[in-house]
């Protein structure tokens, strides 16, 4: 039997496996044995699409045009399409080539492959299927060359690049062409595979040495709380790497002692956290628009074109879309990699703050362009690579991620920060992690088809 055939053989019999849940608008499959009593939840129920606040709820009207049903739904379809692409992706294996959803409510997602009798079993999952040249693995593996390139040039004129799964390509982004050139050659990364495109405005940190809110570093410099963390007993948050050196001390917006930077990172990474002292509590929530309480309930990556907002202690809340996942961005003080792009804006002092989709934290703010007057863009470090590097549990009204389970145990563990692609048994069983989450009790792999598949 040939690769090709026992390929599309194992990939008919992945979706065949799975028809009944489909029929349902379900995006898990069943695990048998191990499967609590019921149906299995949904990937909006697992993801508390549900317990969205009415703050993001209003920003995402405001700022995607929507009303609020159609708001709703998108974060349901955000969610499905989530647990879809993952579930997509494990089964096309080498041909994946990315996925993205659009529409006003993302009701469409597509599904990017190398070869074309991939489309029946995409089609069948209610995606659409597009057949390109390069796979996923393909452009990362570009992507990563003109990493390792930049690290020996001025990119300052060639400022941004990124795998871009629409145009199934690697873009470089440059004000000044010749410098895009310059990067791709050093990275010997072939016309085929590479775009250039022209950009005006220089990408910068969004610091700030002025007065106001959020929290001061060394009683001068002004930034945002990203998210509320642990690490053991000790509370803290997450933030930028940028705002503040290891050591730096913290004061709150009511200019009340607050912490020490424990980790940063700055610029390679943008990633951070401070320790607080014993007069600040760690809470599941960041703030919203009117000082409302935003819930978050775990840290599930979204997918390209979902809905994304931005608290910040300038501008506040503001919403918008994840443009690309895999980008590298270089402000004056150095290259970032990897951050994801948003068409979120941002301003001066809103460095370090949360960045949600649906009731899930995805990152903190890092840098970008333009202003919440006239639009821009921004990038922003993903939480569970800032979690995973200093061992920190996201504060969430989910489990709180300290609890063991009990039997039937495995190597699943609360706590950790599993990528998809990721491997681990629970109950005698294996299981293949779908997408990029810190796992929380009560999300055994069983119990959350969206994010786990049995193997």
């Amino acid at each position: 039997m040939s690769h090709r055939h026992r390929h599309h053989r194992a990939v008919g019999a992945a979706v065949a496996a799975t028809a009944a849940l489909l029929v349902a608008g379900l995006s898990g499959s069943a695990s048998a044995g191990t499967a609590p009593a019921g149906p299995a939840p949904t990937a909006a129920e697992t993801l508390r699409t549900d317990a969205a606040p009415p703050a993001l709820l209003k920003a995402m009207q405001r700022d995607l045009g929507l009303d609020r049903r159609q708001a709703e739904r998108r974060l349901v379809n955000e969610a499905e399409a989530g647990a879809t692409a993952g579930r997509l992706r494990a089964a096309l294996g080498g041909d994946f080539a990315g996925a993205w959803v659009d529409g006003a409510e993302s009701g469409t997602l597509t599904v990017a492959t190398t070869d074309a009798g991939d489309a029946a079993a995409i089609e069948a999952r209610g995606a659409e299927a597009k057949v390109v040249r390069h796979s996923l693995a393909d452009l990362d593996a570009a992507k990563a060359r003109l990493d390792e390139a930049a690290a020996g040039l001025n990119t300052a004129d060639a400022p941004v690049w990124y795998v871009d799964s629409r145009d199934n390509s690697v873009v470089v982004e440059a004000i000044r062409p010749a410098a895009a050139r310059e990067l791709l050659a050093a990275a010997g990364v072939d016309d085929s595979l590479a775009r250039v495109d022209r950009r005006t405005e220089r990408p910068r940190t969004f610091y700030d040495l002025r007065g106001g809110e959020a929290y001061y570093i060394n009683n001068s410099g002004r930034c945002s709380i990203g998210f509320p963390v642990t690490k053991g007993t000790q509370q803290g948050f997450a933030t930028a790497g940028h705002c503040g050196r290891t050591g730096a001390s913290t004061t709150g917006a009511n200019r009340v002692a607050q912490g020490t930077f424990q980790g940063s990172i700055f610029p390679g990474r943008d990633m951070a956290w401070v320790a607080t002292n014993s007069q600040w509590t760690a809470t599941p929530y960041v703030l919203g628009a009117g000082g409302q309480n935003v819930q978050v309930t775990g840290s599930t990556a979204a997918t390209v074109g979902a809905s994304v907002c931005r608290s910040g202690s300038t501008t506040g809340w503001h919403c918008g879309t994840i443009r690309q996942l895999n980008t590298s961005v270089t402000y004056p003080e150095g290259t970032i990699s990897p951050v994801t792009r948003t068409t979120v804006c941002a301003e001066p002092g809103d460095s370090g703050g949360s960045y949600i989709s649906g009731t899930q934290a995805q990152g903190v703010t890092s840098g970008g362009s333009g202003d919440c007057r006239s639009g821009g863009e921004t990038f922003f470090q993903p939480i569970n690579a800032l979690l995973q590097n200093y061992g920190l549990t996201l504060k969430t009204t989910g489990g709180d991620g300290g609890e063991e389970p009990g039997e039937p145990g495995g190597t699943w563990a609360a706590g950790t920060v599993y990528q998809a692609g990721d491997t681990v048994t629970y109950g005698g069983a294996t299981y293949r992690c779908l997408q990029g989450h810190q796992a929380y009790a009560g999300w055994e792999p069983p119990n959350v088809p969206a994010l786990w598949q049995r193997v």
